[in-house]
């Protein structure tokens, strides 16, 4: 199965049947999609909520739809989830995007290697992540 079959899958059945998430989506003005986010609920008994992913279209951005997003998310998961916390990984290289979650109140935490689809075999050269966290989702939830 190829990448853009296999992530039509996954969100397919993640919308769906949305049992264990929240996802939000941001829509452009009857346009089309302007930006999504999606929280796996008590991903990580220490961590908490996993944002897994928080995508603005290019034309889009610094507009506050990303903080938008994270926002509608953070109330979400805090209705929903009994972890107080939430956390991501952001690839050591987007600068732009770890200005962003500190700008949100993100703390870095922790660097490690990312694989692509978490399959060690798929690795060329040497992704790393880095972990922001949120040790209150609420301070998500008061974004504006």
């Amino acid at each position: 199965m190829g990448t853009e079959a296999e992530r039509r899958a996954v969100w397919s059945s993640r919308l769906a049947a949305p049992t264990g998430g929240v996802t939000v989506l941001a829509e452009d003005d009857g346009r089309g999609l302007a930006g999504f986010v999606h929280v796996i609920l008590d991903e990580d008994a220490e961590w908490g909520r996993l944002v897994e992913n928080l995508h603005v279209a290019y034309c889009r951005r610094r507009t506050g739809i990303g903080t938008a997003l994270l926002a509608r998310a953070g109330r979400g998961a805090a209705e929903r989830a009994a972890h107080p916390a939430a956390h991501l990984r952001v690839l050591e290289q987007n600068t732009a995007a770890q200005q962003f979650y500190r700008a949100c109140g993100g703390e870095r935490r922790d660097k490690a290697l990312l694989p692509p689809g978490g399959v060690r075999s798929r690795l060329n050269g040497s992704p790393f992540g880095l972990r922001i966290a949120w040790p209150d989702v609420s301070v998500l939830a008061r974004l504006r």
